[in-house]
This record gives structure tokens, C-alpha cells and sequence, in this order.
């Protein structure tokens, strides 16, 4: 396990907010994140770093970091795949394509860890990692002992899971069963599906996706659009002219800045359409 002092978070977080916190751990396997947490339980989990807002420049709290480490992937003897909590859903649909397995194409271009795809449940265009999930093993902070949940008790909703509702549990791995497909179709429906979203998407600029979840019979970019929010920035701050859905750090933006915008949005969309936005990113 590597561990770091006064470590530098900017490459850590996909807004690229300069930040900094006094140790980062990074494990390498489940008897490292059992051996962390039975010393203390005041941790900030960092996976990816996509889907969160650093909201200070500097932390007192340690961090453990999943990002580069703790990313094995394999198939058991049932041709289920076994993946553990830090390896990316890029490489783990690039794995899966290797392999001839479909089911993980439309999350070859969503920026997420499969730990932080299971708690929120990621997914696009009405695909969700539960649609695949089989089960999940886990760290319980109450007792320190490692469980296993299938699928079925895992409470899976828009965006929100068991996980998510139960923050004293560690996603550790999980399994995915995938089916038998064709190399190239796999290869084309991943090549479509990120081409759509780097016409649709601001990729020029530092930012964590879609900032708002959906809410009920109406669409975020919209509502921006009507309320002509598009260009509105707080600091380097600014919604993004291509997509109002998305921040984009443009100018050095800090945490403050980017929640400082979310903040205006949110006041201006419930003031004209009595409606209230519900942040889909993590603000730590």
C-alpha cells in the first residue's frame, strides 16, 4: 500500500480543482482496506474522482484513494466477471470486449470507478450497472467484517442504491454477468455511443458530468436553456455553453466557485418553475 504526506489532489478530481489533503492512502488489496479502517473511521473515499466537488483547498482528514490500485479483473470458472472497486468502467468495458462479453458498451465513456458505479448506480439511455450486477462484497464498518449482498437486496433506484442510502458499507467487488456478443458489433455500439457524447458533452473543459439528477417529466438542460443560463459563471466557474446540464471549470475554479453556481441554478430553476434540482455529484 502506497501512502502519501501533504498529498496534491488536482489530478484527483475530474474538475481539476486545486486542492490538497494531509494523507492519502492508496490500497492494494481487501486486507489493506480492512487494516485502514480498524485503526479509524474518519476517511474521505475518493475513487475515480469523477461525479465529486472538492469543496476545500485543504483537508485535516485523510484520504483513501482509489484510483490506479485495487483494480483486478477476472472470470471465474461460470463465466461471471469478477472486478474489484478501483478498476475504471473504461478499462473494465475495454476488458469485457476483449473477451467477447456485451452488456458494458454504453459505460465504455462514463467516467466512473466500478465502486462508485455500483453506489450510484450509473448508467445512461436506460442502462444501469444493475442491469448486470449479480452480487457485491463489502467491508462492514459496524462489525469490520466482509459481506457479500446480491442484487436483489441491494435496493437499486435512479441513481441511488443500498450502498449510497448506507455509507458505513465499502464496496470492495463485485460481479457482473455479461453475455456471449459479436467483437465488432460490441466495438461499434462503444465507438457510437462516445462519439454522441463528445457532440453533446463539454470534453474541452475540466468537469464532473451531469450536476443535476433528472428530475420527474422534465429535463435539467432544458430548464437552463429557458432560463438562458447557459455562459453563467461564478468565478472560473461557468455552465457550460454546449450542454447546460454540465460545470465546466474554465478559469482555475475553485470548489466555492463551482457550488456557489450550483446554488444560483438551483434558486433560479425553483423560482421560475417551483422546481427543486437534486445534485447528483458528491460534494466533500
Amino acid at each position: 500500500m502506497k501512502v502519501f504526506e501533504e498529498f496534491e489532489l488536482t489530478n484527483y478530481n475530474s474538475y481539476k480543482i486545486h486542492s490538497k489533503c494531509k494523507r492519502a492512502y492508496f490500497p492494494d488489496s481487501e486486507e489493506d482496506i480492512i487494516d485502514l479502517f480498524s485503526r479509524s473511521q474518519d476517511y474521505v473515499l475518493l475513487g475515480s474522482g469523477h461525479n465529486v466537488i472538492l469543496s476545500n483547498s485543504y483537508y485535516e482528514r485523510e484520504f483513501i484513494i482509489f484510483n490506479g490500485n485495487f483494480s483486478q479483473i477476472g472470470l471465474n470458472d461460470n463465466g461471471i466477471l469478477e472486478a474489484e472497486s478501483g478498476v475504471t468502467m473504461y478499462d473494465l468495458s475495454l476488458f469485457a470486449l476483449d473477451n467477447g462479453l456485451t452488456g458494458l458498451e454504453i459505460f465504455y465513456d462514463i467516467p466512473s470507478s466500478l465502486g462508485g458505479a455500483v453506489v450510484m448506480n450509473a448508467g445512461a439511455s436506460g442502462e444501469e450497472i444493475k442491469d448486470v450486477l449479480v452480487k457485491v462484497r463489502y467491508l462492514d464498518l459496524v462489525d469490520l467484517q466482509v459481506k457479500e449482498i446480491f442484487k436483489e437486496d441491494m435496493d437499486f433506484q435512479y441513481r441511488n442504491s443500498f450502498f449510497q442510502k448506507n455509507t458505513n458499507k465499502i464496496v470492495i467487488k463485485a460481479w457482473l454477468k455479461l453475455e456471449s456478443g459479436d467483437c465488432e458489433k460490441i466495438k461499434s455500439k462503444m465507438d457510437q455511443i462516445r462519439s454522441q457524447r463528445w457532440q453533446k458533452q463539454p470534453k474541452d473543459y475540466p468537469n464532473a458530468g451531469s450536476v443535476f439528477k433528472r428530475p420527474k417529466g422534465y429535463y435539467v438542460g432544458a430548464l437552463i436553456d429557458e432560463l438562458k443560463l447557459k455562459g453563467l459563471t461564478k468565478g472560473g466557474a461557468k455552465v457550460s455553453e454546449k450542454h447546460g446540464g454540465f460545470i465546466i471549470n474554465f478559469d482555475g475554479a475553485s470548489g466555492k466557485d463551482i457550488i456557489e453556481l450550483i446554488t444560483e441554478i438551483k434558486d433560479r430553476v425553483m423560482g421560475k418553475f417551483g422546481i427543486e434540482l437534486e445534485v447528483e455529484q458528491r460534494i466533500i
